[in-house]
């Protein structure tokens, strides 16, 4: 006893300075797992680090990246984000319609949109900027700077499974970072800065049972644990995090159909949540959406300290189901041939999901408000007054449908074509086809990027859905308040969802043509050049032979 007494002693003082010297910074990590349709299973690392004003807690930091502040501060920033990704979101299987999909799903390649505090007498100049690099390849270099942001990096906590080969196998892959700040007296924002890094991953699982089917024609869902798709378990907490979850989601589409089953829904005692799904550790608390039947597992990574957390799911039946999705599906295409001119087309069709959202007694009486921003390169050349539009394959007169449209046109080698269309579409809309009519440019040799007949692509267009909000409340004890990926799904963002890249072939050079050129002149002047010396050889020859006689 005399022993243990020193040493609490120890432990509170301890515990004592860490707070005096942290308590104005805040760091959390959590992680979300979820089930998807197609055999995939998706994991949603979520980091947030924020830090107060600097007017009041001064410009040294402990737990908050120093070159983010003075990144902040040098080109006062007032939001940015910045995504690398790999892949391709597939809203059909994956869904369209939940925070996750509107605001981590990005295009492919290197996104970045960042805006600005610009003084009033700087206003004419703009505030925000966007640039997209659709070909940029992803790696492991843009990972690590990514994790040494984190104030235990990938050495402890849940950023500890983020296990390389893991990661760029995955179907899919986005990491995100985006800074909220309100150093400069911005309104409606926190005070202080906000640091948010998310990872999203869709992996395929190793099941054994691939081919386990049922007389329905259904499979079973492969069965996975943290550890078999990481190759690692959760071992402890970041010591400097606050919060430390991981979170398991069924969707409500999902928990329809394991209802469905005929089994009481209700969470029971055991590790048994569902009638067809078991985990393998029995949740901290459960959590119900307010809006819907989704449900949310909450597993307090500090609870189990003791031993490494490898959270677990086995199927017990077949089932299938689908995610929800946006209104409206989107694709881009290219329309035309030749190397001079095209039309660019932007493509959308209804999904099942707009009659739940409208309801079918309002669908001929309602208008849904769709926007569409498109960014293009210089070398594309844009006629905007050409933008047509076709609702259920009928040309429809533009003032009617196009609400406003904004356009920036492009400046050869100094700045891409800008275009943002507002529609407003009536919510009986089977289909609606966009296009505008654009002439390909032509590029100096020395601007043309390896393998350049492959084509060019113009980066991933964004359709937005203003009037609908792609939000969830999950209501626990107090789990919105201490969670901020909870809090982050109750923001009202607007449903969004991005399009293919599309690749433009433009005319390009025979590469090939100066080693032609050089080849054929060398040849030209072997053969020139070889004639007279040859003669003058044999004839010396002859000379010498006949002198010899």
């Amino acid at each position: 006893m005399g022993i243990i007494q020193p040493v609490m002693i120890v432990a509170l003082v301890v515990l004592g300075c860490f707070n005096l010297c942290y308590g104005g910074e805040e760091f959390s990590e959590e992680l979300l797992l979820r089930p998807l349709p197609d055999r995939k299973v998706l994991a949603h690392f979520h980091f947030e680090s924020t830090t107060p004003p600097t007017k009041d807690y001064g410009h040294h930091h402990h737990l908050f990246p120093k070159a983010i502040y003075q990144l902040v501060h040098k080109f006062r920033i007032r939001e940015l984000e910045l995504s690398f990704t790999q892949g391709r979101w597939n809203y059909e299987r994956w869904g369209g319609y939940d925070p996750i999909s509107s605001s981590n799903a990005k295009p492919p390649g290197v996104e970045l949109w960042a805006i600005f505090d610009v003084p009033l007498d700087q206003q004419s100049s703009g505030s925000i900027r966007y640039g997209a690099l659709p070909r940029e390849a992803v790696c492991t270099e843009n990972l690590t700077p990514w994790l040494k942001l984190l104030p235990c990096r990938d050495k402890s906590g849940l950023a500890s499974i983020l296990d390389r080969p893991a990661i760029y196998r995955a179907f899919y892959h986005s990491q995100r970072l985006r800074i909220t700040s309100n150093e400069f007296g911005s309104e409606g924002i926190e005070p202080g800065i906000d640091l948010e890094q998310t990872l999203t991953i869709v992996v395929q699982p190793d099941d054994q049972r691939t081919s386990t089917s049922y007389s329905s024609g259904k499979m079973l869902q492969p069965d996975w644990s943290i550890s078999s798709i990481f190759g690692r378990k959760i071992s402890g907490t970041c010591v400097l995090a606050r919060s430390s979850s991981v979170f398991f989601e069924l969707e409500s589409t999902l928990v329809s159909e394991l209802n469905k089953l005929g089994v009481d829904n209700a969470a029971s005692d055991g590790d048994q949540v569902y009638p067809g799904v078991e985990l393998s550790v029995a949740p901290d608390q459960v959590i119900k959406e307010r809006k819907s039947s989704s449900v949310l597992f909450e597993f307090s990574v500090k609870k189990h300290d003791y031993k490494p957390l490898d959270i677990g799911v086995k199927w017990k039946y077949p089932i299938v189901w689908s995610c929800v999705q946006a209104p409206f599906q989107a694709n881009r295409f290219l329309m035309g041939s030749g190397n001079e001119r095209g039309s660019i087309a932007i493509s959308l069709k209804a999904t099942d999901h707009q009659r739940i959202i409208v309801g079918d007694e309002f669908r001929d009486k309602c208008e849904m408000r769709v926007v569409i921003f498109q960014v293009v390169p210089w070398y594309v050349k844009i006629y905007f007054h050409t933008v047509q539009v076709f609702l259920d394959g009928r040309l429809e007169h533009t003032p009617a449908v196009i609400e406003k449209i904004q356009v920036s046109p492009s400046e050869d080698r100094v700045s891409p074509g800008v275009m943002e269309i507002a529609l407003r579409l009536p919510c009986s809309t089977v289909s609606a086809v966009i296009t505008v009519n654009f002439d390909k440019g032509f590029l100096h040799i020395d601007e043309y990027p390896p393998d350049a007949n492959q084509g060019y692509d113009i980066p991933s267009a964004v359709v937005r859905f203003p009037d609908i909000q792609a939000s969830t409340y999950y209501l626990g004890d107090n789990s919105s308040r201490n969670s901020p990926i909870l809090s982050k799904f109750q923001e009202n963002n607007p449903v969004l969802s991005y399009t293919e890249v599309l690749l433009v072939p433009l005319a390009t050079p025979d590469f090939s043509m100066p080693y032609n050129v050089i080849t054929i002149t060398c040849t030209l002047l072997e053969k020139l050049l070889s004639s007279p010396d040859f003669v003058q050889v044999v004839q010396q020859v002859e000379r010498k032979i006949t002198g010899a006689i």
